[in-house]
């Protein structure tokens, strides 16, 4: 993988007037994880989670406040936040697609779906399309091998996949992704993970 490098010496942090990290999740944080962890430092990977649950992604202002909340540097919430492949550090598409790229998936699979979802949508590993309707993601696995190829497509685990079948659940797309209930098992209510 090449480095991607930023100018973050001369960038400027887009602001919005409401707090990314609410007074909710500062209550959360206080009452669920403050009692558990020694100290505020600890909290910072939940911290991160509450906050890109609550948004959907993590802004570079939600670091900050972060950082001013956990009394860290906010550089240290950066790296941390970086780091980790689970942070979205930009929105990502009204639809998340993620297949699975391991071994399984790959045998049965996968890299036809990926090459095919890539062509079709326009975007590569880690874009959303220039609608935001769509972002592509390849995961190292996902636990469901038995099944392969699999993906989520939000949070609903599809199983057995070819390239027919995806362009089927694409066809069948809601406009409004919350309305988007799919008869297959989300991964949640699986029970063998």
């Amino acid at each position: 993988m090449a480095w991607i490098t930023e100018n973050r010496r001369t960038a400027t942090v887009e602001r919005r007037a409401e707090p990314y990290l609410t007074e909710q999740i500062k209550a959360n944080l206080s009452k669920k994880y403050f009692p558990r962890y020694p100290n505020k430092r600890a909290v910072l990977l939940p911290a991160l989670h509450e906050v890109q649950h609550a948004h959907g992604w993590i802004s570079m202002q939600a670091m900050e406040e972060v950082a001013a909340f956990l009394e860290l540097p906010p550089a240290e919430v950066l790296d941390t936040a970086t780091f980790y492949e689970e942070y979205w550090l930009k929105p990502k598409g009204q639809y998340l697609v993620q297949v699975c790229r391991s071994l399984a998936c790959e045998v049965c699979g996968s890299r036809e779906l990926i090459d095919h979802l890539s062509a079709k949508l326009g975007v590569e590993n880690g874009e959303t399309t220039t609608d935001g309707r769509f972002t592509l993601i390849e995961l190292e696995c996902l636990g469901a091998c038995e099944f392969a190829p699999v993906m989520l497509l939000n949070d609903v685990l599809h199983e057995n996949l070819t390239v027919q079948t995806v362009d089927q659940l694409a066809a069948g797309l809601p406009p409004d992704p919350h309305q988007y209930r799919d008869p297959a098992v989300t991964w949640d209510q699986r029970t063998d993970h």
